[in-house]
């Protein structure tokens, strides 16, 4: 029998996720995502979150109302 795994939806980029993100970019753009979190005082992963949902759907703020139309 197997156990039962409860299913989540996640609509937000995780603080994890945004680190693995940033270690994998070129130091002039994780230094620009860090600057622009700090100027604005949101958590890198909002910042990420916002930059990536908004290539997706210009009229988003967030994934969570993220709908591209592709």
């Amino acid at each position: 029998m197997q156990p039962t795994v409860k299913q989540e939806t996640i609509e937000h980029l995780s603080p994890v996720a945004a680190r693995m993100i940033l270690v994998a970019l070129p130091t002039h753009i994780r230094e620009a995502f860090e600057r622009r979190a700090a100027q604005i005082e949101y958590p890198i992963e909002a910042v990420l979150e916002m930059a990536l949902a908004g290539f997706l759907d210009s009229e988003c703020l967030s994934f969570s109302d993220c709908k591209p139309r592709y």
